[in-house]
């Protein structure tokens, strides 16, 4: 019962570090403000508003008593002291008691002023209006054989300190309440700029810009929050530096060994050897481009069409078909992707004989299909595919050329920009690539 509950309130509660502050500061002065509401309302404005229209029922009980007499000059004299001292206005009337037509059930001014007239005069022998006039209350009373109308201001029956009781209670309700929504927002805002740093960070992005702010605590966790990004973008620029180094001085040794086997007189020796060399090359390459991914490059507003526009026409190749109906707005990294796609697209064409790229916008995000009809990949090496290093020997024969890091460089880029990369069965028979970006 309590974890349903509690299942419940964290449904609705937000999500968000403010809002829930803001409930924290607001959520007990509302309370408080609601309880003070109630008990004065209850204990105070209710109780005398009852007194009130009880004394004034009364003395309209006593006037319609007077009235009944044969005393002119006492009614008259009564009449006149009335008008003078209470504002009040009688009148007798020859028309007949109306009946109530709408009554203000929810009024507590109706309700005791109903309730009051009733235990005095009966069913059917008053009618009273609280609306007809801004500042005036209207009652009408049969007394015997006379029709009464009297007419007295609203604040005999209604205590005029309750607009001013509300205006008191809510006005400075509102004003801290301000105050703490400022408060908390200076406060939150140095939470919310490191979440974001650290999402930017955690997709891949360089942060040079950030600055610690805030209150004590949140400074130093962005005091080391900074320190660790710039220790680990420093070892991702040694390792990166390193690897693109050796792979450079190594082909120095490559190409003297190839001017050598070109004046080799045994061509088949020659030409084996060649083979061996040209391999070393293709993984010398791919150590490079491994490297490039831990290259330093800002994020930009792009247009994901462009990149595939140029894909298409650095392939140039006419089975490879791509459909894109909508245009596409993303922030990334663009040598990335197009690095990232590439290489998609390319392992495609090398073991299939048709490529189709289909993109589909979401609501936040974007997904591209890429499909061929080529050998595929068993179901049970999907995730090994993505390892460094890792040669596939069957199916789509990954031992041809290359090291095993096309698709680890791949997953990289993608999961650097916050994306997922998944592998399935092709409806061409091959294999299918689903990539999934967040905008």
């Amino acid at each position: 019962m309590f974890f349903g509950l509690n299942k419940l309130i964290k449904k609705i509660l937000p999500k968000g570090l403010f809002y829930r502050s803001l409930i924290i500061v607001a959520a007990p002065t509302i309370i408080l403000q609601l309880i003070v509401t109630v008990v004065f309302f209850d204990s105070l404005w209710i109780k005398a508003n009852k007194g009130m229209t009880r004394s004034l029922v009364g003395e309209i009980k006593t006037l319609s008593d007077v009235y009944n007499t044969d005393n002119t000059n006492q009614i008259n004299f009564i009449t006149k002291i009335y008008k003078k001292n209470f504002d009040f206005v009688i009148n007798l009337m020859d028309d007949e008691i109306p009946k109530i037509s709408s009554e203000r059930r929810f009024s507590p001014m109706d309700r005791s002023l109903r309730r009051e007239l009733k235990s005095t005069f009966g069913n059917g022998n008053y009618w009273f209006s609280t609306t007809d006039y801004l500042d005036v209350v209207e009652i009408r009373i049969r007394s015997g054989q006379k029709n009464l109308q009297f007419l007295f201001p609203k604040e005999r029956i209604a205590t005029s300190s309750v607009r001013l009781f509300v205006l008191w209670i809510t006005v400075p309700s509102i004003i801290l309440i301000l105050i703490a929504i400022l408060f908390l927002k200076n406060q939150t805002k140095p939470i919310t700029n490191l979440a974001k740093a650290a999402q930017r960070f955690g997709k891949g992005d360089y942060i040079n810009e950030f600055r610690p702010s805030g209150a004590r605590e949140i400074r130093n966790a962005a005091y080391e929050f900074d320190r660790m990004a710039k220790r680990i973008n420093r070892h991702l620029n040694q390792r990166s530096e390193m690897l693109s180094g050796i792979s450079h001085d190594l082909r120095t040794p490559l190409t003297r060994l190839k001017l050598q086997l070109a004046m080799l007189k045994d061509k088949g020796v020659s030409d084996n050897m060649s083979k061996d060399i040209d391999e070393m090359e293709n993984m010398l390459n791919d150590y490079l481009q491994f490297a490039k991914t831990q290259i330093k490059e800002s994020t930009e507003n792009l247009i994901l069409n462009d990149i595939f526009t140029n894909i298409e026409n650095k392939i140039n190749n006419k089975k490879l078909i791509i459909n894109i109906t909508d245009q596409i707005n993303y922030i990334g990294r663009k040598q990335a992707l197009e690095r990232c796609f590439s290489n998609i697209i390319n392992n495609g064409l090398i073991y299939g004989e048709n490529v189709s790229l289909t993109i589909s916008k979401g609501s936040n995000i974007v997904i591209i299909l890429i499909e061929d009809d080529g050998p595929g990949i068993p179901v049970e090496h999907f995730r090994n595919v993505f390892k460094p290093f890792f040669r596939l020997d069957r199916s789509r024969s990954l031992n041809k050329s290359g090291v095993g890091l096309g698709l680890a460089i791949v997953e990289d880029i993608i999961k650097s920009h916050g994306g997922n990369i998944q592998l399935s069965k092709s409806k061409m028979g091959g294999l299918q690539v689903k990539v999934t970006l967040p905008f």
